[in-house]
């Protein structure tokens, strides 16, 4: 029984996340929760503990997914820099292409710019995760330059912050449905970014 209900949970938290990320935090009614999560009121809070358990975990869940992406990306590349080249033409596809996420705008970026001034907590925790990202691709860089990959010179934090500025403004920019081509172009763009910082042997 104990296995069943933590799948059942981890299915909640699925279907939470794709309508959160979808309507946002403020646009997502319990009602609509309700019907989305296919439970009763009484289940939610008994499993949550409250609308604001439930987009924190919904949230931090988004959060591992994209994390999990990047290391699949990275496990097929043998260089760090052409794994992260290919992590953002991949972003780019997703944008442009014909997969229809919930939402192509970041579900974490969508969090911190809705609640900036409204729910404290929950853009303390998108700062939180975007701030853990930005540390991730900064290890990253600095493995690829420790490997010879990168310019010793290269300042790996203000890269990755870069790179990360990058990917929210592409994942932004799939909201306005450009044509897929010029959203390839745009991840071609900025996966050529990485290559003006390789080292030159």
């Amino acid at each position: 029984m104990a296995r069943h209900a933590r799948y059942d949970r981890k299915t909640a938290l699925e279907k939470a996340m794709g309508l959160f990320w979808e309507k946002g935090y403020h646009g997502s009614s319990m009602k609509q929760i309700e019907q989305a999560l296919d439970m009763r009121p009484g289940s939610i809070y008994a499993t949550f503990g409250s609308k604001d358990g439930l987009f924190s975990e919904a949230l931090a869940a988004y959060a591992e997914q994209g994390g999990l992406e990047l290391a699949a990306h990275l496990k097929g590349c043998e260089s760090i820099v052409d794994g992260l080249k290919d992590y953002l033409r991949s972003i780019a596809g997703r944008c442009g292409g014909e997969y229809t996420p919930p939402s192509r705008a970041c579900m974490i970026v969508k969090t911190l710019l809705e609640s900036s001034n409204t729910h404290l907590a929950l853009a303390a925790q998108a700062n939180s995760i975007l701030a853990a990202i930005e540390q991730s691709i900064t290890e990253l860089l600095e493995q690829a330059r420790a490997r010879g990959e990168l310019a010793q010179s290269v300042d790996c934090r203000r890269l990755a912050r870069l790179l990360q500025a990058q990917i929210m403004g592409l994942r932004s920019m799939g909201e306005r449905k450009l044509e897929a081509q010029a959203i390839r172009e745009l991840g071609d763009d900025m996966a050529a970014i990485l290559d003006g910082y390789r080292a030159h042997h």
